[in-house]
């Protein structure tokens, strides 16, 4: 065969080459840049252990659910009868409180059992002041003598009663007191003295309301 001596003499390799190096230059460098978006560009570096936030992943933090609450209403102001109706409902309420707790007065263990002494009995000064007013109509110079006469008896007979009566409620505190209560620091003829002005105060009328039925046991 005639050869031709004027074409370029070939380069080629004897085997096949492997397609890793038949790739293009241009792939090559392609591959081996890392796409960098925007974001990342912008974001600085961070530290070592930093922890992003919500908002920087993209997602934020939800809300409380507003559904349900109840909107504030527009307050107006009272009128005077309402205001009235207002006070007179809030003084009902401040004496309820009064005939159920008491007040400052009342507080205490020891005042407790002396309320309980007294109301677990029949009192003569519950009839003291009644037994006053017979007294102070039949006291009167315009009744007969007789009627005067016994009048002053009454009164006599229901102011020796309540003191007689005041005596045993006294022995009584001092007695449960002393058991129940060795070391306390109330005086007892301030206590003796509560008592007292209890026994003398009709059941219904005292406060606070009695915690025990006439008869039972302190």
């Amino acid at each position: 065969m005639h050869r031709d001596v004027h074409r370029a003499p070939s380069f080629g390799y004897p085997f096949d080459v492997p397609s890793l190096f038949r790739r293009k230059s241009s792939d090559l460098v392609d591959e081996a840049v890392t796409t960098v978006t925007p974001d990342e560009e912008s974001a600085p570096a961070q530290p070592r252990g930093y922890t992003p936030s919500k908002k920087e992943l993209g997602r934020a933090t939800p809300k409380r659910p507003t559904a349900g609450r109840r909107p504030a209403a527009a307050t107006k102001p009272l009128t005077k009868e309402e205001q009235r109706e207002r006070k007179r409902q809030l003084r009902t309420e401040a004496a309820a409180e009064f005939r159920r707790e008491g007040g400052p007065r009342d507080r205490g263990p020891e005042r407790l059992l002396a309320r309980n002494v007294v109301d677990s009995r029949r009192t003569v000064g519950t009839w003291f002041f009644g037994g006053a007013l017979i007294v102070l109509v039949g006291s009167n110079a315009a009744m007969p003598p007789v009627v005067r006469l016994v009048s002053n008896i009454l009164w006599g007979a229901l102011a020796l009663g309540v003191v007689v009566d005041s005596v045993l409620i006294s022995r009584k505190i001092r007695k449960l007191v002393r058991e129940r209560f060795p070391n306390t620091g109330q005086r007892m003829g301030s206590l003796y003295l509560y008592a007292i002005m209890r026994s003398i105060t009709f059941r219904r009328m005292r406060a606070p309301e009695p915690r025990v039925n006439i008869g039972d046991p302190v």
